[in-house]
């Protein structure tokens, strides 16, 4: 099991907030996430043991390359797991932009594919592609990326991309993993020919069971295997009753109006994995707890991973293991305030995960 951590660079603070836009005219007073406050995180999350951290992408985000390029230095050892809109960048120039982060971050980069999944955001970047011709644009995307990360001269000749001579002029090595979301049959076609990693919304484990079934067996027939990861938050305390009461005060500081307002910009989405979270809830407030330990609230106003591990530190532990028994081997964790949080689950549910020291005899 190999655990992550995220970098909230729309803004932290101790109610749920929303990952990729700042103009959230209800959100509760936050703590600015300066590159000052960013690299806390990260330095508390490679402190606490975390692999890597994600960072957001989208319209209402710092951009994410900049960022962690500025986390990366003023950390040692943490991979920054960098999100990316496919079409958005040639792919040709994001395999130079790879190149360049591994040489100055000493080969920290992972890389997280995002295919959009908000209409309306999407024209405002200037892409009018619908949802399945999106996903045919990010599996040329992906061919010309790792074709380019081999080196040159190749060409390639498809409906999308037109390369001539393309190519690194030095082979890119170490290659970052390519982590990929997407909960749609295009999205798992293109994630069994291209994906190391699908990175999974925090559904109930037997749903997650049923996902990595069938993107095990499309992998199969490629001849490739695929890494399976859930990107999931957690409210682990002392004990079980402590946990939930934190889940009640963050549902409390949701305000209804917010709520609505949030409902309302999801039901625009063409996001199979956006529409897959709101029916955990349906926008109600009252039965949010979708499986024993898992918590659908806050999913009521935030996109994307819209649900939470709540527990004693022993039972959110249990819990990581039940995801583990039926296929899941990374999970991007996170919790607010992410800079506090990032030690608490650092210091108390990852150590109750790490294997049992071998005896010697």
């Amino acid at each position: 099991m190999r655990f992550h951590w995220f970098l909230p660079t729309t803004g932290d603070g101790h109610e749920v907030r929303s990952a990729i836009t700042t103009t959230d005219v209800f959100r509760p007073k936050a703590r600015p996430t300066t590159v000052t406050y960013l690299a806390q995180v990260a330095g508390a999350a490679e402190q606490a043991g975390f692999e890597a951290a994600l960072t957001p992408v989208g319209a209402g985000c710092p951009d994410p390359w900049i960022v962690c390029a500025a986390v990366a230095q003023r950390t040692e050892r943490l991979k920054l797991l960098v999100a990316f809109r496919t079409g958005y960048a040639l792919p040709t120039l994001l395999a130079q932009q790879a190149q360049t982060f591994q040489e100055i971050s000493g080969g920290r980069l992972l890389l997280n594919v995002v295919t959009g999944g908000d209409p309306v955001e999407q024209r405002a970047y200037g892409d009018f592609l619908d949802h399945d011709a999106r996903y045919a644009r990010t599996d040329e995307y992906l061919q010309v990326l790792r074709r380019s990360w081999a080196g040159g001269p190749f060409d390639h000749h498809g409906e999308h991309y037109q390369v001539e001579g393309g190519g690194l002029a030095v082979p890119l090595d170490p290659a970052p993993a390519l982590y990929f979301g997407g909960a749609s049959a295009a999205a798992d076609q293109v994630a069994a020919r291209h994906a190391d990693v699908l990175l999974m919304w925090g559904e109930p484990p037997y749903a997650i069971a049923e996902r990595i079934t069938r993107l095990r067996a499309l992998a199969d027939s490629l001849g490739r295997r695929l890494r399976y990861g859930l990107r999931v938050h957690v409210i682990a305390r002392d004990t079980g009753a402590a946990a939930w009461a934190e889940a009640e005060r963050l549902l409390a500081g949701m305000d209804p109006a917010r709520i609505a307002a949030a409902q309302r910009r999801f039901a625009r989405f063409d996001s199979v994995g956006q529409r897959r979270m709101v029916d955990l809830h349906a926008g109600d407030t009252r039965s949010l707890e979708i499986h024993p330990g898992l918590w659908a609230g806050v999913g009521l106003v935030r996109e994307g991973a819209g649900t939470a591990l709540v527990g004693s530190y022993d039972e959110v532990a249990a819990l990581l293991r039940e995801y583990a028994a039926v296929g899941v081997e990374e999970f991007v964790l996170s919790g607010w305030p992410h800079l506090e949080e990032a030690y608490r689950v650092g210091e108390h549910v990852l150590p109750r995960l790490a294997p049992a020291p071998v005896p010697v005899s």
